[in-house]
C-alpha cells in the first residue's frame, strides 16, 4: 500500500475540517472533479462557488454535476463563474469574507483531451488568488493547491506558491508540503489552515 496521491491528500485534509453547511471554493474548476468534491463535502445547506477562465471547463464541470444530482441530489448550491480565481474576493458575496471553510487549486492546465494545454495559470493571478483566500477563510479554514513543476511553466509557479506559503505569518495559518521527494518533477501539495484566532489584518 503506496502513500496517498496528492489529490486523495488535499481531499482527506479538507473532509477533515469542512462541515455540512459550509461554504467552499473551488478556485481552479478544471473538469469539476474537486467541485463535485466540495458540493457533496457541505451538502445541501452548503453553497459553493468555481472559477475558471476557460468556458470548456465550466461546461465539463457543470455536466459532471448534473449527472452527479441525478444520482445524489444532496448536493450544495454551485455557482461557477467564467473569472480568473484572482478576482474571487471581489466575485464572491461580502457575507462570505472570513466565513469561508475551504479553498481548492489544482494549478496547471485543463486535463481534457481537446483543451489547449498551452493556457495555464500563472504566478501573478495564482497568488493573488491564494492572498485572497486567506482573507476568505473562517478561522481553522483550510486552503490545498496542487502544484505541477514538470509541464512548461509549472515549475516556476510551484515555486512561487511555495515561496509565498513560507512566507505567511505563523500567526496567521500555519503551512506544509506533501511531496515525493525522488521526483522533483512529480506533482505536489501545499496546505495552509488558517489560525483558529487570526489576526484581523494579514
Amino acid at each position: 500500500m503506496g502513500f496517498m496521491s496528492v489529490l486523495s491528500f488535499a481531499h482527506k485534509l479538507i473532509s477533515e475540517r469542512l462541515t455540512l453547511g459550509d461554504r467552499a471554493i473551488d478556485a481552479t474548476v478544471g473538469t469539476g472533479a474537486d467541485t463535485l468534491f466540495l458540493a457533496k463535502a457541505t451538502g445541501t445547506r452548503g453553497e459553493v462557488y468555481g472559477f475558471d477562465i476557460q468556458a470548456t471547463a465550466l461546461r465539463l464541470a457543470e455536466e459532471r454535476l448534473r449527472l452527479a444530482r441525478e444520482e445524489a441530489p444532496s448536493l450544495a448550491t454551485v455557482t461557477l463563474l467564467e473569472r480568473s480565481h484572482a478576482e474571487m474576493a471581489e466575485a464572491v458575496p461580502a457575507n462570505w469574507h472570513g466565513t469561508v471553510g475551504a479553498v481548492m487549486f489544482n494549478l496547471g492546465y485543463l486535463p481534457s483531451g481537446d483543451a489547449d494545454k498551452n493556457i495555464i495559470t500563472q504566478p501573478d493571478s495564482s497568488i493573488a488568488a491564494l492572498e485572497a483566500s486567506l482573507q476568505l477563510l473562517r478561522p481553522g479554514g483550510i486552503i490545498t493547491a496542487v502544484l505541477y513543476p514538470g509541464h512548461a511553466g509549472g515549475d516556476k509557479e510551484a515555486a512561487a506558491v511555495e515561496s509565498w506559503a513560507a512566507a505567511v505569518s505563523q500567526k496567521v495559518a500555519q503551512s506544509i508540503v506533501y511531496r515525493q521527494l525522488q521526483r522533483t518533477d512529480s506533482p505536489y501539495m501545499i496546505a495552509l489552515e488558517k489560525k483558529k484566532e487570526s489576526p484581523l489584518k494579514l
